[in-house]
């Protein structure tokens, strides 16, 4: 079988001997083997594995996706996000890194606009009550 998996910017995986593909959708866990039936799903956020006819494993974590299988031997998979491993710690690592980061990126940015939020009530108070803040402008 063929595999490719792809985000909008990049291939990130294109094999063409694929003997199994393991993936997982929100009813769960399926494999794919060559002359599957055409098959479209939507993939949960999870860990897509295969093996190749020579019996190396790869696996790619994704971040949801769109997942068909057509013609019984060419799987592509869609997704907004992948990141490849060459074994689960490795990729466990890896996407909790990744994690970890965004999320203090993420934790960083809310405390920058809630900063900002702050100081535009504040400059608000101050040119509605110019004589309690000392702020403000003329009113005429």
């Amino acid at each position: 079988m063929k595999l490719l998996i792809a985000t909008p910017s990049a291939v990130v995986a294109d094999h063409a001997d694929v003997a199994a593909v393991r993936a997982e959708d929100e009813s769960g866990e399926f494999g794919i083997l060559p002359h599957h039936a055409d098959f479209v799903t939507a993939l949960s956020v999870s860990v897509v594995s295969w093996r190749l006819d020579g019996g190396q494993q790869g696996y790619c974590a994704v971040r949801g996706g769109l997942l068909t299988v057509s013609g019984g031997e060419d799987v592509a998979i869609a997704t907004r996000e992948a990141i490849l491993g060459d074994d689960l710690a490795t990729l466990e690592a890896v996407v909790r890194g990744r994690l970890t980061t965004e999320a203090e990126e993420e934790r960083q940015a809310r405390a920058h606009v809630e900063q900002f939020r702050i100081q535009a009530i504040r400059q608000i108070i101050g040119f509605l009550r110019p004589e309690t803040t000392g702020g403000g402008g003329d009113r005429a």
